[in-house]
């Protein structure tokens, strides 16, 4: 049985950090492409970061050079280290693993849109 949980969302003002964790269990990291993607009522579910099995990382063109997505195989753990966070960084961030579907973006970055499991999520909120 697959589970990721998520810990370290919260509420930061802009221009503050914040360090997401993904715990992942009955699915190693070092064997299926994982990611984060960020909900919003407004936006609807949008992909924010993937890395692939050997180490490819991607972004959403928005958070890149301020979010950077990592991993731990031998703790089978994800991150995200998420800096100079704008309110618009704002949602509920969840941990997803083993890509199904990967489309391009508008910039043309290939990222995956979906996922076969995903954790409950944790809610990151910033206030300006």
């Amino acid at each position: 049985q697959v589970q990721l949980v998520e810990s370290g969302g919260g509420s930061v003002q802009a221009g503050g950090s914040l360090k997401l964790t993904c715990a992942a269990s009955g699915i190693s990291t070092g064997e299926a492409y994982m990611g984060w993607f960020r909900q919003t009522p407004w936006q609807g579910r949008a992909p924010v970061a993937g890395i692939s099995v050997s180490g490819v990382v991607t972004y959403t063109d928005s958070v890149k050079g301020r979010f950077t997505i990592s991993k731990d195989n031998a703790k089978s753990t994800l991150y995200l280290q998420m800096d100079s966070l704008k309110p618009d960084d704002s949602g509920m961030y969840f941990c997803a693993a083993l890509c199904r579907d990967y489309r391009r973006d508008a910039l043309g970055t290939l990222m995956c849109v979906e996922y076969t499991y995903q954790g409950q999520g944790t809610q990151v909120t910033v206030t300006s």
